[in-house]
């Protein structure tokens, strides 16, 4: 659905993207994360439309983006800072949304207003708070009936139950209409709960692009006590650290998680509990090793 090829992007002598390569699949939730200053608001710019790419391709259904009106018109995209007219009401908004989104569903933006009972429509945009900004931003991307959404902190300046709330929206959308999402956020956490593939950026590059299924099942934490010294693990069981607290001995182990667990068995531990890994646990220890700030992406 979204192909991003060997795509370059300087400005001056500063490379924002350097040969980036990511694959979204249709119908996906895709989660782009990253540290500061790794690209992310960079290549949703270029996926926008917004800018043009030095080298490299940008496609989208297979075609390129950038002054492509009608693929545009598929697209329904929520950045950050978020524009609305200066003297335009949330009505006003939607008149707009739909002379330019020839599916945009008015009826489908009324059920969905429902939702956000504190909203007023007859009330300049601009003068809402942020949060209730992002609201009025879901409500008029979703009700255009998009084929890609593109998402950049999508949630940020919501209380917690507005974030169910969009959240819960985005994934009744998926489900119902296969709408490719992409979102970029700092926030593992809420990504590991509606994401099924997730990226991780730096310096302009993809570190590592792979389906939730894929990491949960690539990393493990065994936790283990033996009666006397704990022996020597085998050869071909990877551990990326070793925690231990007197007997009891806290491994994370990279590799398939039953193959591991039948190893370490046939050494007799006393006691052996096999615990599943959060996303952010993934990506600290399988990523940790790489030259950037790990902790800029978790918190």
């Amino acid at each position: 659905m979204i192909q991003v090829n060997n795509v370059t992007k300087k400005f001056g002598d500063f490379t924002a993207l350097d040969g980036l390569d990511m694959h979204v699949e249709r119908g996906a939730i895709y989660g782009l994360v990253g540290p500061n200053g790794a690209g992310k608001s960079t290549i949703i710019r270029h996926l926008c439309g917004v800018y043009k790419q030095d080298a490299g391709d940008i496609l989208i259904e297979g075609q390129p983006v950038f002054e492509n009106e009608l693929l545009k018109q598929k697209m329904a995209i929520i950045p950050d800072d978020i524009f609305f007219f200066l003297q335009a009401n949330t009505k006003d908004m939607m008149k707009f949304y739909k002379n330019m989104y020839p599916k945009f569903d008015e009826k489908l933006f009324f059920k969905i207003a429902e939702c956000f009972p504190e909203i007023n429509m007859k009330k300049m945009v601009r003068s809402l708070s942020k949060g209730m900004q992002k609201q009025v931003a879901f409500m008029l991307a979703i009700a255009s009936r998009p084929e890609v959404m593109i998402l950049d902190e999508p949630v940020d300046g919501l209380d917690p139950v507005m974030r169910r709330q969009v959240w819960s929206l985005i994934m009744s959308d998926v489900a119902e209409t296969g709408v490719t999402v992409l979102v970029s956020s700092h926030n593992l956490r809420e990504l590991e709960d509606v994401c099924d593939h997730v990226g991780i950026m730096n310096h302009g590059k993809l570190l590592i692009e792979r389906s939730l299924d894929e990491l949960q099942t690539s990393i493990t934490k065994i936790q283990i006590a033996f009666e006397g010294e704990m022996p020597e693990m085998p050869e071909e069981i990877q551990v990326l650290k070793k925690i231990s607290n007197g007997r009891v001995h806290t491994l994370i182990v990279k590799g398939e998680p039953r193959a591991a667990e039948q190893r370490i068995a046939a050494l007799n531990p006393l006691l052996m509990d096999v615990l599943p890994l959060t996303l952010e646990e993934i990506f600290i220890y399988e990523l940790g090793g790489e030259d950037y700030a790990v902790k800029d992406i978790i918190f």
